[in-house]
């Protein structure tokens, strides 16, 4: 199992959000996100920030750092380990396991990824073999659009694209290609442009926490 923080925003948490950050980082690099997104009292929610394994990155000259797959070529269309991806990506998949043990609805987990971590959430969050609440990709690209089994559990998952329109280290054509993949499977895909470079900014956490608010909506 993926080691974590954990942040709650209310006792007995009802829903989850698996939350998965880029390359060279680990949990924590998102964990204070969880008091910026400002939800409502009512919306019970467990936060998980896995980290990522320390392994050796190619295009960083083979220097260990945390990171869910080796990058192999840093060209417009990102050359990775797939292997590396999906087993990252099953690794999510038990987090998901967990909590849904410990009593959550599949339909009340989010996903969401920075990155790195986003490539590893579309992976994760579409090949799940039972309905989840939603998926959030940030700033990333989708590795494995050609070779994706896609569920039919979630065929019509909520998916929002978000993607700075300054961004040097994954392009936006990267986050708007992503978007006709996501069309091409038959998904709807929300997309959001900032003006920004790979980062997270105010009013991308405002867009995340409303689509929050719709998926983890209590019934």
């Amino acid at each position: 199992m993926l080691p974590y923080i954990e942040r709650e925003t209310g006792p007995e948490p009802d829903a989850c959000v698996i939350w998965l950050h880029g390359l060279g980082a680990d949990g924590h690099d998102f964990a204070p996100i969880v008091p910026e997104l400002g939800l409502p009292p009512e919306l019970r929610v467990r936060f998980l920030f896995p980290h990522a394994p320390a392994i050796p990155v190619t295009v960083n000259g083979g220097f260990v750092m945390p990171a869910w797959y080796d990058i192999l070529s840093l060209e417009i269309e990102r050359k990775v380990d797939e292997t590396q991806l999906r087993a990252s990506a099953r690794a999510v998949q038990a987090l998901i396991e967990q909590q849904i043990g410990q009593g959550i609805d599949s339909r009340r987990i989010v996903l969401a990824g920075f990155s790195q971590g986003g490539a590893v959430a579309y992976e994760a969050a579409l090949g799940f073999d039972r309905p989840l609440g939603g998926l959030v990709a940030m700033s990333t690209y989708f590795a494995t659009a050609a070779s994706l089994e896609l569920n039919d559990a979630n065929r019509q998952l909520p998916v929002q694209v978000l993607h700075g329109s300054r961004d040097p280290v994954v392009p936006e054509l990267l986050g708007q290609k992503a978007c006709r993949e996501l069309e091409r499977l038959g998904l709807l895909p929300e997309y959001h442009s900032y003006p920004m470079e790979h980062s997270v900014c105010a009013a991308e956490i405002r867009d995340i926490s409303r689509f929050l608010c719709r998926a983890l909506a209590p019934a």
